[in-house]
């Protein structure tokens, strides 16, 4: 009988979405930075590297970034650019797979992210199925996988959206929105599409025949279309049509950019759910066309489009994470339908991504400091200690189910807020009881509101860059990785040359509305 085979390393790395492989990528540099040689790193995922390195942004072919959102008199104070100031590892990163503004190429992505992987001497490993984790009191000491083999570690970094590897450990994670009173409540699922033969013109043309159409009265057939769309309910009619114009009476054209198309309007929505024959309502529909994030791809007519949303349960959310994160039979029956529609439209061709774009999939608990939404309205961490900023909106996209009524329940204010813009810190993505995990995305610790700011790539590479570089000094100077502070991180960018500006904004009125919202909606309040 052979015996396992056994392998050490000193950085593994278990899940491959972008924050995660910049990370590690992170803390191999650094290390070599400090000691002149590669350290020992592994990158674990469970889905087949042969697809793509690189999560929903390869896979999942999610081609639109959401960028950092910068007030203009900020980006004037700090003479920032467009997006801010992003962390040195994610401007790096887009430099090199050729993002003009928000568009990315997810082949090119999934080159780029193996050469940066590659420089750093990280090691891949792929179609990864957990046994059990090796513990040493509270540590991880390595990974017992089902084929056999076991993986040792010393520091390890959770990357997956729904922290899978940390429940291996044995830390808990709640489900959906628990913490809003909301267990099984879960933001939609998206099914990427890419489509060729529409051109940006055709589509803007199309936009505009739909707009001038469903806004004339006198139309029997588009108030036909409204009809279906609104699901025979006058009065959301009355809400769809509304919602074509802004709020200065223009109608909502689309606006094409250098490598993205933003839709406001759901003037193709409407069109799409009157072919379909369903309410353009995601919870009663259980699917969306939404109004569509597209990104111009190289080639001719070649869009991306981040449009078509799924409604799921918190429940079913975590076992398509699960499950590798595959759309169900269901969701590729009503991409069927997708697929018929925007071909009457004149789009050529239609391919489908592998893997869906999960948004969120639950958050975990027992973090060292937790990152409620109110903290992120007053700014996020002290500049003083910032590692970075980011600013985005409180976005839910498609909703979460329940949260209006459960407002109005328990008092609270409508959940309407402004956009925070807050400075980064990691504390939310350690944790308390197990010194050398951090858990880095969409799960890691965040309450009440903060998960739909905080999921977004962009800001978790800016805290996985310093959790890189933690884990890097936790292994050197033989610390836990959990007793790292913000600032001791800081120092170290700023020594390195990679230490962005710090803008972050305390809104005080803003801030109270949001606390005052997620105490009463049940989220703990916590002392640090």
């Amino acid at each position: 009988m052979t015996q396992p085979v056994t392998r050490s390393y000193d950085f593994i790395c278990f899940g491959d979405e972008v924050p995660g492989i910049l990370a590690i990528v992170t803390a191999a540099r650094e290390y070599r930075r400090r000691t002149n040689t590669f350290p020992r790193s592994l990158l674990m995922l469970k889905a087949n590297s042969q697809d793509g390195i690189g999560g929903h942004l390869v896979r999942g072919r999610l081609a639109y970034l959401d960028r950092s959102s910068v007030p203009l008199n900020i980006r004037q104070q700090y003479q920032l650019d467009e997006f801010g100031d992003p962390p040195a590892i994610y401007k790096e990163f887009l430099t090199r797979v050729g993002v003009v503004k928000v568009s990315l190429n997810p082949d090119r992505t999934n080159t780029i992210l193996r050469q940066m992987l590659s420089e750093a001497g990280v090691d891949i490993l792929s179609k990864v199925d957990i046994d059990s984790l090796i513990m040493d009191g509270y540590r991880i000491a390595g990974i017992k996988l089902k084929r056999g083999e076991v993986y040792l570690g010393k520091q390890f970094i959770d990357c997956t959206v729904n922290a899978e590897f940390a429940q291996h450990a044995g830390v808990k994670k709640l489900p959906g929105y628990t913490n809003l009173g909301l267990p099984n409540s879960e933001l939609s699922v998206t099914l990427v599409f890419e489509t060729e033969g529409l051109s940006t013109s055709m589509l803007r043309s199309l936009e505009d025949t739909y707009l001038r159409r469903l806004t004339n009265p006198n139309d029997a057939e588009a108030q036909r279309w409204l009809n279906v769309a609104a699901g025979n309910d006058p009065v959301y009619k009355q809400e769809i049509v509304r919602d074509l114009y802004f709020d200065d009476g223009r109608l909502k054209r689309m606006d094409i950019g250098v490598d993205y198309v933003d839709i406001y309007a759901k003037a193709l929505s409407i069109a799409y759910h009157s072919f379909r024959g369903t309410k353009m309502d995601l919870e009663t529909s259980g699917t969306l066309l939404d109004n569509a994030n597209v990104a111009i791809l190289p080639g001719t007519n070649r869009l991306s489009w981040n449009a078509l949303l799924f409604f799921v349960t918190a429940t079913e959310a975590e076992a398509l994470a699960r499950n590798g994160a595959k759309p169900t039979a269901t969701m590729l029956e009503e991409m069927k339908f997708v697929d018929r529609w925007i071909r009457s439209l004149g789009a050529t061709n239609v391919r489908t991504a592998a893997e869906l774009y999960i948004r969120h999939a639950g958050n975990i608990t027992g973090v060292a400091t937790p990152l409620p939404g109110a903290q992120m309205m007053a700014g996020g961490v002290y500049t003083a200690e910032g590692l970075g900023s980011f600013g985005y909106a409180f976005d839910a996209r498609g909703g979460i189910a329940g949260i209006d009524d459960r407002a109005v329940e328990v008092g609270a204010p409508a959940p309407k807020f402004k956009k925070p813009l807050f400075n980064i810190g990691i504390r939310h993505a350690l944790l308390k009881d197990i010194p050398n995990l951090a858990v880095l995305g969409p799960a890691s610790g965040f309450d009440g509101t903060s998960s739909t700011a905080g999921r977004i790539v962009e800001y978790n590479v800016g805290v996985g860059q310093a959790i890189g570089i933690a884990a890097c000094l936790a292994l050197l100077t033989n610390r836990e990785l959990n007793q790292f502070t913000n600032s001791e991180i800081r120092s170290v960018l700023a020594a390195t040359g990679r230490l962005p500006k710090v803008y972050g904004v305390y809104d005080a009125q803003e801030t109270a509305n949001v606390a005052l919202f997620e105490k009463l909606m049940g989220v703990p309040i916590y002392t640090v």
